[in-house]
């Protein structure tokens, strides 16, 4: 009879402990696919890997048109201006909907995304690009921290930060604000970056990837990633058109041909050394100019009906404006908004968007980190729960008995 007896008990606390593994169970695989939908939707750009087909020439418009003869340059009225691809409209709804997902990410599973800065010196660029960043991390939701050394830092020291926010799981991405300081060498701390928590896409992996087709970068760097998305935004049509990149900087120029590439335009860069640079550009349907050098591009490098997307953020001064200068382009916005279809704005163009993809990348940042700790540490969480609810339920049977922690 106590033999029966203590069978039966065995077998209540053995259904009791599969009982709870479901709950807690279905509790974890729950929160792992909030997680996984969490960001799908924010943008309109697709994976790389989704967009590489094997180069075949029989399709090829080389053999539908011997020759490879150019499409007829689009023909404007003087009175026609080209539309305006408003940057900083897109970019807002992009960070609404980014701060309705952080919303859901913290209502569901507690956690929010978390940024650290690193910046270096008291460049005046550099300070209001980190101000901006600081208020779109606190409008959408994200939690934030700025590391600001002095310019004459040591290289340690800020490998020393590195290092920290690197191990600290807390910070789900790390960003560099560049450039650095000429002391320092960029290459080596950039490499100090976890390529988990690398927001910027600078990593020299991060790099690779966005080259070898086949591969996915884990971040694409900001700024590039924004252009982008501005283009398939307005419909303008990548595959097969001519590219000209100017400028060949490895935060844009490199990653913007690296990633037009993989969209399938054919690209050409122009660079400080290249012959006839307005020639070349005068070919491409679609431009841009990311050289640092104001009004470089005139009218007259443009092809009737290109779009041109402009990088350049240049401050020159101005005693009318409030902070004493104002911020112009590498395009001269004047003359060729009289020759492209379409144009973004300086400011309020590619700029807005840089933070947005920021932002986003360090979304899916979090996303990726708290899905590896959920999978990592399921085991013990479901035994933790079930432990947990297994004590619950021993004291409310035995009231007497102490159990540190735990309320019925």
């Amino acid at each position: 009879m106590l033999s029966r007896r203590r069978t039966d008990k065995m077998r209540v606390v053995k259904i009791n402990l599969g009982q709870e593994w479901d709950r807690s169970s279905i509790l974890v695989h729950s929160l792992y696919r909030t997680l996984s939908t969490l960001g799908s939707q924010i943008l309109k750009s697709p994976s790389l890997v989704s967009l590489d087909h094997p180069d075949d020439w029989s399709q090829s418009h080389a053999f539908r048109h011997p020759g490879g003869s150019a499409s007829p340059s689009q023909k404007r009225s003087e009175k026609e201006t080209a539309r305006i691809i408003d940057g900083k409209s897109v970019a807002e709804e992009i960070r609404l909907r980014i701060a309705i997902e952080v919303s859901r990410m913290k209502e569901s599973i507690g956690k929010v995304p978390s940024l650290g800065v690193i910046l270096v010196g008291e460049r005046r660029d550099s300070l209001a690009y980190v101000r901006n960043k600081i208020a779109a991390c606190k409008e959408v939701g994200f939690k934030f921290s700025l590391n600001h050394l002095p310019e004459n830092c040591r290289e340690d020291e800020i490998c020393d930060k590195l290092s920290r926010m690197n191990e600290d799981p807390s910070v789900h991405g790390i960003l560099v604000q560049l450039p650095l300081p000429q002391n320092l060498d960029n290459e080596k701390i950039l490499n100090m970056l976890s390529i988990e928590k690398d927001v910027d896409g600078f990593h020299p992996q991060n790099m690779g990837n966005l080259a070898i087709q086949g591969k996915e970068p884990l971040f694409i760097p900001c700024t590039p990633k924004g252009c982008i998305e501005l283009l398939l935004r307005s419909d303008v049509e990548i595959m097969g058109k001519k590219a000209v990149m100017i400028g060949r900087s490895n935060i844009v120029g490199l990653p913007m041909f690296l990633l037009l590439q993989r969209h399938h335009a054919t690209v050409t860069i122009v660079h400080a050394f290249s012959n006839n640079p307005d020639v070349v550009a005068r070919e491409a349907d679609i431009l841009i100019a990311a050289a640092g050098v104001p009004n470089l591009v005139r009218g007259t490098w443009l092809k009737p009906g290109a779009v041109v997307v402009d990088v350049g953020t240049n401050p020159i001064e101005d005693e009318e404006s409030e902070h004493g200068y104002r911020l112009i382009g590498d395009v001269c916005f004047e003359e060729a908004v009289r020759v492209a279809s379409a144009i973004t704005p300086v400011p309020g163009g590619v700029g807005p968007m840089t933070v947005a993809m920021l932002l986003f990348n360090t979304l899916q940042a979090a996303k990726r980190a708290l899905r590896s700790f959920l999978v990592f540490n399921e085991k013990f969480f479901l035994w933790g729960k079930m432990c947990e609810s297994l004590v619950i339920r021993c004291k409310s049977r035995f009231p007497k008995l102490h159990f540190w922690g735990v309320k019925a």
